[in-house]
């Protein structure tokens, strides 16, 4: 990323969706000589087809049957700055050629003119989709790809980078507290063991999610388990059944922590009543009573 932000070369983030690539092209653009200039980012995906080209090159007049007014494109708005081009894999044949265009003259048209535009503008995309196999069946342009493919920067799903899972933690756990006002200062060694045993899908953007949700939910100072969402614990509780038995830990603890995710179920089905909850684990509602007190629920 340091090397990016020295260049002026093009940049391919690849990595599955959630991983941050978004933030790491925010990064290398305000860490570059461009900072000072604009930094515009396009999901392509949430264009529809029809617009994706007036959205990037801008549109004279008249061009299309909505087009009341001159339309200035995002290469054209981004002039002196970055463009983020997000899901490039998603382009259409006839876009991909322009953007090519683009990348080896520095020019573009705008819809319905004939006279070349430039624009000073350093690209940086971003795909989650495997552009190699799209070229191989000629769904994405080879040329384009390699006019892309000049710094590849690969950022790797959260699940084979749990190392930095604490350092998220307190970053979202500190941005969360301040919007919603609470003092929050952690969060406990066993919530955050459910977190480092989970395999995050949806990487740092349902971390993300989880800690905001914890935050809201926080009753105290510390995050507890009780204050993450259950999916979480059921999820890792699949992952640890698929790869074998764990004996890193006590008999008593694997009760406990099957006791703790049994009465969590059966309050959460119950609507947190717990009489209801007390029947549907074959218990008296005093013994449940008893059990929520000793384990903190």
């Amino acid at each position: 990323m340091a090397k990016a932000a020295r260049s002026e070369a093009t940049v391919l983030i690849t990595g599955e969706t959630g991983t941050g690539k978004d933030l790491m092209a925010k990064l290398i653009h305000f860490s570059s000589v461009r900072s000072r200039g604009p930094f515009l980012a396009v999901n392509l995906p949430s264009i529809p087809e029809t617009l994706v080209e007036s959205e990037l090159f801008g549109a004279e007049k008249g061009a299309f049957t909505d087009a009341k007014e001159r339309k200035i494109g995002k290469f054209e708005a981004a002039d002196g700055g970055t463009l983020f081009l997000d899901e490039i894999g998603d382009l259409s044949p006839a876009v991909q050629v322009k953007i090519l265009r683009f990348l080896q003259d520095r020019e573009f048209y705008r819809l319905g003119s004939n006279k070349p535009l430039k624009s000073d503008v350093r690209v940086i995309a971003a795909t989650n989709k495997n552009l190699e196999n799209l070229v191989s069946e000629g769904k994405f342009r080879a040329d384009l790809y390699y006019r892309l493919n000049v710094i590849r920067i690969e950022v790797p799903p959260l699940r084979e980078r749990k190392e930095d899972i604490p350092l998220l933690v307190d970053h979202f756990i500190r941005e969360y507290g301040r919007r919603e006002g609470k003092a929050i200062k952690g969060i406990s060694a066993e919530a955050l063991n459910v977190l480092m045993n989970h395999n995050f899908p949806g990487n740092v953007r349902e971390l993300e999610n989880a800690i905001e949700r914890a935050v809201i939910f926080a009753e105290g100072g510390i995050i507890t388990r009780a204050d993450l969402p259950v999916f979480l614990e059921i999820r890792s509780e699949k992952d640890v059944a698929e790869s074998g038995p764990d004996f890193s830990k006590p008999l008593t603890d694997k009760v406990r922590d099957l006791e703790v995710r049994e009465i969590r179920r059966a309050l959460e089905k119950a609507g947190g009543v717990k009489s209801r909850a007390a029947k549907l684990l074959g218990i008296t509602e005093r013994m449940l009573s008893y059990k929520m007190k000793i384990y903190g629920l």
